[in-house]
């Protein structure tokens, strides 16, 4: 039988009665670092080969932060010239970027000016575009986002030089991402893992659970902490994009890589039997009784940064044992105050049907205007020299061959980085990122409304296939 919620009672209060410990001990919860821990990217090989979780990152162990990066490639001057660049970065991931800029600002003479353009950026540039007044260039999360905009004429071919960077330092796989009907336009220069499960330590310990080996002991872990006390899974949904991951780890491991290919590229439909199953599979998590925080209602009203607050924000009574997401949380759950590798470990996500899912995302750097400026920022973040600035201030990974591994702050890290890198092409990139935007990419319609409607109710499989069916013929064409 559940527990009474913890609503109700404090479980510092129930843990003292049964004469066991609260959450943390006094030096666990002792004065943390004000620094942000490293978003700690992780593949499934990595995670296995390490053994253990990812630790936060600072510049202990690594190369400094603000030491020189390299001179890898020569860039023009342009002195006087003026650039502005967008992105959907806000906070440290902006902070960590403005130095990037500060570089080249440094290296060329022009002058760069930042714009966030929030979680829209279709909306966000086509709105610049219809004004006049389009940023020279952008960082595009989605792949359905950066084809919309080379079929659109927005976005400008790569120049020779920074496509002869992309050739020599990014493999095939991430080449080709940039690309549309041959044509090179991007540049992958933050890249990131989305199969990736982060829980609170002390939740399993006082559950007795452990990480779990498939999906079904997933579900079984999740009940433990369910019967313990504690909602077992925070699902941010009021973040549409969110549920979409959940859905394409579940899928690429049940159906596998072929069918995920066919359905990104709505070459089955979404009434396909394999997406009945996958989405039967995820119904057992978001329709089971008890398995998330605040439930199926309270799910939807959290976003995606609140999610990771609810399983490692309140060190005295979590509101949650596990949270899914990239490597990103890592540095969310810094910002909670937790500390990773004790407070927070990881693990991959659960094979579902076959192999581990290994799903990537990334933000992929567009020239939006012909100028000399846009290519030259082009060609230097294809270089290892802007990597390397990112890198050693922690909350990135690169898919760039040639940044030199100790440029990361710490030994696991670089770890990481070596198998991302060994992995080559053997991954699959985000679903939703790779459809059409008005599919894939916008809030409250879509793929995102969909399955926010399907978490709501979990038991409308069928209705939602034929939804999402309907919305995806509407946006492919085809």
């Amino acid at each position: 039988m559940r527990k009474p919620p913890h609503r109700e009672r404090s479980l510092r209060s129930r843990h003292t009665e049964r004469g066991r410990p609260s959450w943390r001990s006094p030096a666990s919860v002792r004065a943390r670092p004000a620094r942000r821990s490293t978003r700690v990217a992780l593949v499934w090989a990595a995670v296995a080969a390490l053994g253990v979780a990812a630790t936060g990152c600072g510049a202990e162990d690594g190369a400094a932060v603000g030491s020189p990066p390299p001179t890898t490639v020569e860039l023009p001057r342009l002195s006087g010239q003026k650039l502005q660049v967008t992105a959907v970065w806000t906070g440290s991931e902006q902070e960590n970027f403005t130095r990037v800029l500060a570089e080249f600002e440094k290296r060329t003479g022009a002058e760069v000016s930042f714009v966030p353009s929030g979680d829209d950026m279709s909306s966000f540039v086509g709105s610049k575009i219809a004004g006049g007044q389009p940023p020279d260039v952008a960082l595009v999360g989605q792949v359905g986002v950066l084809r919309e905009f080379a079929e659109k004429g927005w976005a400008k071919p790569l120049g020779p030089e920074a496509e002869a960077q992309l050739a020599k330092n990014f493999s095939p796989g991430w080449q080709d991402l940039g690309s549309h009907e041959g044509t090179r336009y991007g540049v992958y220069f933050k890249v990131s893992n989305k199969s990736l499960i982060w829980y609170n330590t002390s939740v399993f310990e006082y559950a007795g659970a452990k990480e779990p080996k498939d999906w079904p002991d997933f579900l079984r872990q999740a009940q433990l902490i369910s019967d313990s006390g504690t909602d077992p899974v925070s699902v941010g949904g009021a973040d549409g994009w969110t549920l979409t991951d959940w859905f394409e780890n579940i899928y690429l491991s049940q159906a596998g890589p072929e069918k995920y290919d066919q359905l990104a590229q709505h070459k089955i439909k979404w009434t396909d039997p394999s997406v009945t199953e996958a989405l039967n599979t995820l119904a057992e998590l978001w329709g089971g009784k008890g398995l998330l925080a605040g439930g199926r209602q309270g799910s939807l009203q959290t976003a995606f940064p609140d999610s990771v607050t609810k399983a490692f924000g309140n060190a005295a009574e979590p509101e949650a044992g596990m949270v899914f997401e990239g490597d990103f949380v890592a540095g969310n759950i810094a910002d909670a105050g937790a500390e990773l590798g004790a407070e927070a470990k990881v693990f991959p996500f659960p094979a579902v049907g076959g192999k581990a899912p290994v799903v990537t995302g990334g933000d992929v750097a567009v020239a939006l205007k012909e100028n000399k400026a846009a290519q030259a920022l082009l060609t230097f973040l294809a270089s290892p020299d802007a990597a390397h600035i990112w890198a050693q201030s922690g909350g990135f990974i690169s898919a760039n061959k040639a940044l030199d591994v100790a440029a990361y702050p710490n030994a696991p890290l670089r770890d990481v980085a070596k198998a991302l890198i060994a992995a080559g092409d053997d991954f699959r990139f985000d679903m939703s990122d790779q459809a059409p935007a008005a599919f894939g990419g916008k809030p409250a319609q879509g793929e995102w409304k969909a399955l926010q409607d399907f978490l709501a109710d979990p038991r409308n499989v069928e209705g939602i296939q034929r939804r999402l069916e309907a919305d995806a013929a509407k946006a492919y064409q085809n």
